[in-house]
């Protein structure tokens, strides 16, 4: 069931670059799974409504600790939503985007599954 979200436009995808924490996981039921604190983030790059979205650790240093599994993805309009379509060699799946803004992002994949990701602040050191 993937509902129609007035408030994403396609100008607001452009807030999806960056490095993301998962927050939330909302399942079928309306249980929930909370993320107090995640040893790895997404990130993600979008240019011209092609990116891709790959797993980095943060370093205490700063930096970030990754690997070369990217997976593409594609931003597409439908009359029922803005979806991220994604594809691998061994697979393809999408996701509907409910809410995007600087700060936070949500998605719905096709499970029915709601994935509430929030930007990714880094630790202040040496106060």
């Amino acid at each position: 069931m993937m509902a129609c979200t007035e408030s994403v436009k396609m100008e607001d995808v452009q807030h999806l670059n960056g490095y993301w924490q998962i927050d939330t996981v909302t399942f079928p039921d309306n249980s929930k799974k909370t993320y107090e604190l995640s040893a790895s983030l997404d990130f993600i790059q979008l240019e011209n409504g092609k990116g891709y979205r790959k797993k980095v650790q943060p370093a205490l240093d700063g930096t970030f600790d990754t690997s070369d599994d990217a997976i593409s993805f594609e931003v597409m309009l439908r009359d029922d939503g803005i979806f991220l379509l994604y594809s691998n060699t061994s697979d393809s799946w999408e996701e509907l985007i409910i809410q995007v803004d600087i700060n936070s992002f949500s998605v719905r994949n096709e499970a029915g599954i709601e994935y509430l990701y929030k930007r990714f602040e880094p630790l202040e050191t040496g106060l």
